[in-house]
């Protein structure tokens, strides 16, 4: 059931986002899609006290991001170059996202990423936090390269689940269980 409702979460947010204009046309977004997108699931594990992040990134923007910012050739798809961009993702995520469990900075360690159709699955899990009440999330996504950026959170604690979205500019969530 969490999955159909994710999934029309994020059908909505496309259907919506095809009708609204991207901010600057250039011979690099017109051939791209029309919505700048991202999902991240973060559910604490109330069994390791820890809090598991996964982040959905459209391929293209991802690549065309790490390219620009690090002056590189990105390719996620590519098995050769697969230890060099898992450098610059978790150099890329450290930097532009960050969470505070119960009021205290929670480093995220970098786990991987795997490619998923025309996205990119990223990895990250939390150090502890025992007992998570209130959760403050600060992301910028994406937000260095399109300023239409959405983000998207699902924040499950102890089974409650809640649902947000963060439009550029804007950075900081705050979620109370």
């Amino acid at each position: 059931m969490l999955q159909f409702l994710h999934q029309s979460l994020l059908i909505c947010y496309l259907i919506t986002g095809l009708f609204k204009p991207t901010s600057v046309a250039t011979p690099e977004n017109l051939e791209r899609h029309p919505l700048h997108l991202s999902s991240t699931e973060l559910n604490y594990n109330a069994a390791s006290s820890t809090i598991e992040v996964s982040c959905r990134i459209f391929t293209d923007d991802f690549e065309a991001l790490l390219g620009r910012k690090y002056k590189v050739k990105a390719d996620l798809s590519a098995a050769a170059k697969h230890k060099e961009m898992d450098a610059l993702i978790a150099k890329y995520m450290a930097a532009n996202l960050q969470l505070k469990g119960n009021g205290k900075a929670l480093r995220l360690n970098y786990l991987g990423f795997e490619n998923d159709k025309e996205a990119v699955i990223v990895y990250l899990e939390s150090d502890q936090v025992k007992g998570l009440k209130n959760l403050e999330t600060y992301c910028s996504l994406l937000y260095d390269l399109f300023d239409d950026q959405n983000n998207i959170f699902h924040v499950t604690v102890n089974g409650n689940r809640k649902s947000a979205k963060l439009d550029f500019p804007d950075k900081k969530l705050v979620s109370t269980f």
